[in-house]
């Protein structure tokens, strides 16, 4: 693969940070041309994405330093460099929606109202950032001998070298696209504000949960080995996210 896309003199295009822009670009322009179906202004929006670009980063970058504290023990600056690839999404999910929180108080903005205009471009987005990952080497499989397995070859990928590897970096970009459709076809029959976002971190969980055991970075020791981080966050977040799904439901029911 490519972790490099443009090199010109001293300047350096890093392909995992290009698609992580692209990304978010994508999931603010559907996001704002999301926000007419639900009677929201894009500006807030716009600015609602600011908050989760930043905060998104740092709780995503924060968490796979934790996991990975060992690595930088002797180098701690690396932990500022990004281009080389380390984000754990659920660190960014977390931080992006105490920001969020925040933000959407101050701008007297209604919560899941909102949340549910942007969960299906976050999905977007991030099946596109994903390419990154796989153009980095970073988040790669375990070795295996399907006929879609990837070698990396480059000798500046985070992946090992000249070894076929299950191309986790393209599940996750296929189970955020298809999340993404899933969202846009639910989007149409919801019953209830905040069933969209819920769904989209049910789902989220369930496909990532899945993928997590074909790969073959280190992903922290959640359960006696067999788990991972992310996992142990996901099921935590499914339980959470079904409950709140309930009793929002309830709450409809009873509004009629």
């Amino acid at each position: 693969m490519h972790p490099i896309l443009v090199h010109f003199g001293s300047f350096t295009l890093y392909t995992y940070g290009f698609f992580l822009a692209m990304g978010f670009l994508a999931a603010v322009w559907f996001s704002k041309r999301n926000a007419r179906f639900y009677d929201l202004k894009p500006d807030d929006i716009s600015d609602l994405f600011f908050v989760i670009l930043i905060s998104g980063i740092v709780g995503a970058r924060l968490l796979y330093v934790i996991i990975n504290f060992d690595d930088f023990r002797a180098s701690p600056l690396d932990i500022f460099k990004l281009w080389n690839g380390g984000l754990v999404f659920f660190g960014g999910f977390m931080g992006a929606v105490a920001a969020s929180i925040v933000t959407i108080r101050i701008k007297n903005l209604p919560f899941f109202k909102t949340a549910d205009t942007i969960a299906p471009g976050v999905a977007l987005g991030h099946g596109i950032g994903r390419l990154g990952c796989f153009f980095a080497g970073c988040c790669y499989g375990r070795q295996c001998d399907l006929p879609i397995a990837v070698q990396f070859s480059h000798p500046d990928s985070l992946a090992p070298l000249h070894v076929p590897l299950h191309p986790t970096q393209i599940y996750m970009v296929a189970a955020n696209l298809i999340l993404f459709l899933i969202l846009i076809f639910l989007q149409r029959r919801k019953r209830f504000h905040g069933m969209i976002f819920l769904s989209y971190i049910i789902l989220y969980s369930v496909f990532r949960f899945i993928i997590e055991f074909f790969r073959g970075d280190f992903r922290g020791d959640f359960y006696f080995e067999f788990l991972s981080v992310s996992q142990g966050i996901g099921i935590l977040a499914i339980v959470i996210a079904v409950a709140a799904m309930v009793k929002l439901a309830l709450s409809s029911r009873g509004d009629r």
